[in-house]
């Protein structure tokens, strides 16, 4: 029997449809409307979609959205000046620095030059640090997006196997660190794979909740999987001209798990609105409320 089909874009819009609302509610009584300000450098083809995709949603829950556009030969302290003028704009509330970055600039210098109050990503040290003592200003916004997934899909999560394939400072860190907290849709023992881990099936064959994010197309097979797991696929790999695939193999998968998510219309849609979540309480946070 097929697994059941975690649609990330329905939840998505479902939680949009209550921002809007948020959004309003705080326009009106504080005189405040949320912005978010995003900094595109270069013509990356991938990063221009994605920021489009994020201006677009804005408009959707009446989020103000200021996109920046810099030349790829930007130097990072021209970017930095940038930065550094966002961070004292009363009028943004959010700073979007889309990664990745030309090989000129530090990204981790950018990254660490927005001020925590405005970094709705969840990149910065001080709030990384936040969200490791189990007290987060904001909450990354992939990770998060994964755990509303899980949580409207009906997975039981505490004292569950949870096992994130990849160590990345976006997704596979903070996955696990979510994961592991006390609190909603967290409580599981957490193991983190990654390119260096031995018998990889044999771990992720014992994972009532595995969570993909490798980056490399369709690597997690039906083998790999313990029948009726919650399988969430994190990857967006690029096949041919066109296709997009995940880091499971979605088709073979899904007879397997007992809930998938697919690629596309899975994680991306809820990866923007947990940003758009993010500079909403940045929004309230300036605003005292």
């Amino acid at each position: 029997m097929s697994a059941q089909i975690i649609d990330g874009k329905a939840i998505a819009q479902k939680v949009r449809s209550g921002l809007a609302e948020e959004v309003a509610a705080l326009q009106a009584k504080t005189g405040v409307q949320p912005h978010l300000a995003a900094v595109l450098v270069g013509d990356d083809p991938a990063s221009a979609v994605y920021v489009r995709n994020k201006q677009r949603a804005c408009e959707q829950t009446g989020i103000g959205s200021t996109l920046h556009r810099l030349p790829a030969e930007t130097t990072q302290d021209e970017l930095l000046q940038l930065v550094h003028q966002l961070n004292n704009d009363e009028t943004v509330h959010g700073i979007l620095c889309q990664l990745p970055l030309p090989e000129q600039i530090d990204e981790l210098a950018i990254l660490d030059a927005v001020t925590p109050l405005k970094d709705v990503d969840a990149f910065h040290p001080e709030n990384v640090g936040l969200i490791v003592q189990g007290r987060p200003r904001f909450l990354p916004c992939t990770p998060h997006g994964v755990q509303q997934m899980l949580i409207e899909s009906g997975t039981e999560i505490a004292g569950k196997h949870a096992v994130v394939l990849g160590r990345s400072e976006i997704v596979g860190k903070p996955m696990a660190l979510l994961l592991m907290q006390k609190g909603a849709a967290a409580n599981a023992t957490v193991t983190v794979c990654h390119s260096r881990t031995q018998n990889l099936a044999e771990i992720t064959r014992t994972a009532d909740i595995l969570i993909a994010a490798i980056g490399k197309p369709e690597f997690v097979t039906a083998e790999m999987v313990k029948p009726g797991a919650t399988v969430i696929d994190v990857g967006t790999n690029r096949v041919g001209e066109k296709k997009l695939v995940g880091d499971v193999a979605f088709d073979d998968v899904k007879e397997v798990a007992g809930a998938i998510s697919p690629v596309p219309g899975g994680v991306g849609p809820m990866t923007i609105t947990m940003l758009l979540k993010n500079t909403l309480l940045a929004a309230r946070l300036a605003a005292g409320e």
